[in-house]
Formats: C-alpha cells, structure tokens, sequence
C-alpha cells in the first residue's frame, strides 16, 4: 500500500502537504490505470500519516479528501477513482487507511448520491455492518465515522434484502447498549450518530415490509424488524434512546429526519408492548413538540403534516397520556379546531385527509366530549360530503412508510416566514421614511444638524391662541361684579390698598382714681 520512496521523503508536516497537493495534481490518461492506482497509493499512505502522525484533526483528513475530489487526478477519471476507493474500503482493515477511505466516500456521496447507490450495490452495507460491531474501542473516532457514513448510504435508496438478512439481534443490542453508555463525545452527547443509523434501519424493515405486501414474488416470510423487536423485549433497559429521540425531534429543523423519528414513534404507538416504553414526562414533552411543530408548520408540507397528526393519534390513545389528569386537552382540541379549518381565515383551504386524520384523532374517548367532527367541516368549508369510510381514517403501516423527502431539506417555518416578512416591511417602510425626509447627514456634521434643527424649530409659526370665553354677567341670576383677576388678566382699576390697622397701646391699662365716675348704662340711654 505505502510507496517507499515517499516513505522515506516525507520528514514534517509541511513537506507531507506539499507532497500530498503533487501527487492529487498528477495528470494521468483515462485509460492509464497503473499510473492512477500508484497516485491514488501514495494519497492513501500521505492522508494517513497525517492522521496518525502529524494531526488528530478531523477537518485535516477531511481537507485530503476534499483535495482529491478537486484534484486532476480524481476530475481525470472520477468513475475509476470511485471504484477502487469502494474495493480499498471492502478489503482494507487498517484502521488510518480505512478513516482516510471513508472520509473520501462520505465527502463525495454528499455531493453525488450515484456514490452511495453504488457502493450498495458493490455490498458495503455488510462490510460496514462488520466494522462497526463491537469495535468502538478500537479507535472512536473511526467508529462513529463509519456510523455516519452507514447512515447516509442507508437512507438514499432501498437496502437488498440480503443487507438486511445480515443484521441480527446482537447487532441492534449492541448500540442500544453504546447508547446507554456515557458519551466520551463533548461534540455529541447523545450519541446522534448511532440515534440516526437505528431510525434508518427502522426505516429499511418498514420499506421492506410495505415492499412485500404489494410485490407477489418477495419472500413468504417478512422480516422481522430488529429495533421494534429489541424494543419490546428489553424497552425499560434502553429508555435513554426514547429521551434521546424526543430531544432531537425537538431540535431537528431537516425534514428527512424529522419523518425518521415519526416513523418509529408511529411503530412504538401502536405496538401493544412498546405503549408505555417512554416515560410520562417525555411524552408531556413530545406532545408539545407535536403541537407547536403542527401550528408552524406551511400550508404546502402536507405529508409532513399527515405523519404528524398519523402519530398523534396512537399518542393520546394509547400511552399513558390517556389517564387523567389530561395533559393539555384543551390546548389538542384547539389545535384540531384550527387543523380543520373551524374559524381560521389564516389557513389554506383543508385537504380531505388532513380532514379525516383530525376526526380521527378528535375520537379519542377523553377527547370525544367536544370532538371536532371531519364531516360537519368538510360540508361547511369545502362542499363535500364525507362517506363512513373516509371519515374513519385508514392508518396504516404503508402511508406512514410512503412518506419520503430528500436528505438535507429543511423543514420551512411559518413563524419564521413571518418574522422575515415583517422584517423586510420594516426595512422598506425605514427606506421610504428616509427618502422622504432627505439625504441622512454624514458623520461630523453633528452640530451643524443640531443648530439647523433649532433654527427649523424657532423658525416654525406660533399657533394662534384660542380666544377666552366671555365672562358671565349674571352669576345664578345675582349680577355679577368681576374682580381684579378673571381668567388670569388683570383689571385696569387698581384696588385700594387695605387700611393701616391702629397703632398698640403701650404699657399697662391705668385705673382712674379721679372723681369722675363711670356712667352706668343707663345714664347714657
């Protein structure tokens, strides 16, 4: 594998770099195979070292791999260069090589699904199965490397059923089990690597499932779905991967796996030894999510809406949620009012499914006391007539598993659409208001700005005063004499200044001893 000649050429990482940009520049012929597999040799060995010797960065192998697909000698022949990196990962069993391997096949699978449609049909699936199992402590971080790369190949196209035959029980436990474990992850506390390959699995048994129902020549006996299996016998063992998929739920903005989790969620509803699987705190949660995700959701995602409201259903009727107290029962009976159509002018015209979906769920017995009734909105709202039939939904396995979307789509949002529209109306309304109002002044023109404003405000015209009402001349039919001061003007006539009072005796009152007498009252009558 390693060329010896650059073995021993290759002493730091400056030279390894320089060499490794030479050797994805080479420019080979198409049909010159040889001279391509020597270049694509001595890639292997170069991205290698740097991972084991020079840098434990998973952005530097990244960074080889990309310089690959850049390179000459990957754009001279793509096709040749895809085919024997997939025929290096089925027979390597090194640890660098294969993270170097694997790096290049997640990098260009993203960028070319063809990739991973044709690294299915060359048998990676169970190559990946091997590696992955039981090996986590060999190197971590190969290992969740390979889980996503799993993952991504699983959920482009269809597994063989053959792929599928190959996992067993012990497989499925054993990431149950990592799962469980503490994470040595501070990037991933969750274990969202592993979370994702067993919903992409869960995925595959009910695709497979739905497959063999309709095509008269699968095999008699269907397969059986490993996680809903593990699930049902051990679910209380595993209760972290419940808390785990309810959380991403509530973070995940792509729709892919959005449906993903709602898959298994619908499978674990209405499987009657996974009805109680989740704690009651975490289906409190998960109902909330629910709603608020169904409120926010645009009037054009029905699919994703009908999945919604398809596990909805097994939700309130069947786990714990359907004991009393209730856990907001009249926060799901407006959301199905709104769902239906009944007063809501913000919302487009209902389908009939999300009509049948909502009475369905309106059914559930501790719901039913004020139950929304699809027929009754469908006759006012759309002028249809709903049969028996349609009114009482057919949920099954095949409409929940129908349900696709393509990898990295991004769930749209109705609050965030309108946060961005009144944004823009703000923007343009603040445009216009400042092309009417002028040039804006420029900086360290302040004062000059100042001074004009106080020689616009002095300059303004004084309101006129509004005249004083006339004073009453009669006052409760007594004439009336204005004073000095009437409605804050004063008179003309001065008023008298007041009388000086008497000057104060001094000293004490004398007592007269004199023959004068005091004449009595009645002398002076």
């Amino acid at each position: 594998m390693a060329d010896p000649d650059t073995s021993y050429s290759v002493e730091n990482e400056e030279q390894l770099w320089d060499e490794l940009n030479k050797t994805v520049a080479t420019e080979c012929p198409a049909e010159a195979h040889e001279a391509i597999d020597d270049a694509l040799r001595s890639w292997l060995y170069l991205a290698s070292r740097c991972r084991d010797e020079f840098s434990q960065s998973e952005d530097d192998v990244a960074t080889c791999s990309q310089s690959l697909l850049d390179g000459s000698l990957f754009q001279t022949n793509p096709d040749y260069v895809r085919t024997q990196i997939i025929y290096s990962l089925l027979q390597e069993d090194e640890a660098g090589p294969l993270y170097v391997i694997a790096s290049f096949l997640l990098l260009d699978g993203r960028a070319d699904e063809a990739t991973f449609k044709r690294m299915i049909a060359e048998g990676c699936f169970y190559r990946l199965l091997e590696l992955i199992n039981g090996r986590r402590d060999d190197d971590p971080g190969l290992h969740r490397l390979l889980l996503e790369l799993m993952y991504e190949m699983s959920r482009i196209e269809q597994l063989r059923i053959e792929d599928l035959l190959h996992v067993d029980d012990g497989f499925v436990t054993y990431l149950f089990q990592l799962i469980e474990g503490l994470s040595d992850d501070a990037h991933d506390p969750y274990h969202y690597p592993i979370i994702r390959v067993l919903l992409v699995l869960n995925e595959q048994y009910m695709v497979a499932s739905t497959t063999a129902m309709n095509d008269p020549s699968s095999p008699v006996a269907p397969l059986t779905n490993r996680v809903v299996k593990c699930l049902s016998l051990y679910g209380p063992s595993y209760r972290t991967f419940g808390e785990n998929i309810i959380l991403l739920l509530n973070r995940e903005t792509e729709t892919s796996l959005q449906l993903l989790i709602l898959k298994l969620l619908y499978l674990l509803f209405t499987t009657k030894a996974t009805y109680e699987y989740f704690y009651t705190n975490d289906l409190r949660v998960l109902l909330d999510v629910i709603i608020r995700n169904l409120l926010d959701l645009p009037n054009e995602l029905m699919a994703l809406r009908h999945t919604y409201l398809r596990v909805l259903y097994p939700l309130l009727a069947h786990t714990q949620l359907n004991q009393p107290p209730h856990y907001k029962k009249d926060e799901v009976q407006k959301l199905l009012r709104l769902l239906a159509g009944s007063g809501n002018a913000h919302f487009a015209p209902v389908d009939e499914t999300t009509l049948r979906l909502v009475d369905r769920v309106s059914k559930v017995k501790w719901l039913c006391e004020e139950g929304v009734g699809a027929g009754e909105v469908a006759r006012k709202f759309l002028g249809i007539s709903l049969s028996h039939t349609d009114v009482a939904s057919n949920v099954s396995v095949v409409d929940v598993a129908a349900v696709m979307e393509k990898p990295g789509v991004q769930t749209p949002s109705r609050k965030a659409e309108a946060k961005a529209e009144a944004e823009a109306k703000a923007g343009s309304e603040a445009m216009a208001e400042t092309e009417v109002k002028g040039d804006i002044p420029r900086p360290g023109t302040s004062g000059e700005a100042k001074e004009a404003k106080e020689v616009k405000e002095t300059s303004k015209p004084s309101k006129p005063k509004k005249p004083l009402p006339e004073v009453p001349k009669h006052r409760h039919g007594i004439p009336y004499v204005p004073t000095g001061h009437e409605n804050g003007t004063r008179s003309s006539v001065k008023k008298p200044p007041p009388k000086a009072p008497p000057p104060r005796r001094k000293g004490r009152i004398k007592h007269t001893t004199t023959s004068e007498t005091v004449k009595s009252i009645s002398e002076l009558v």
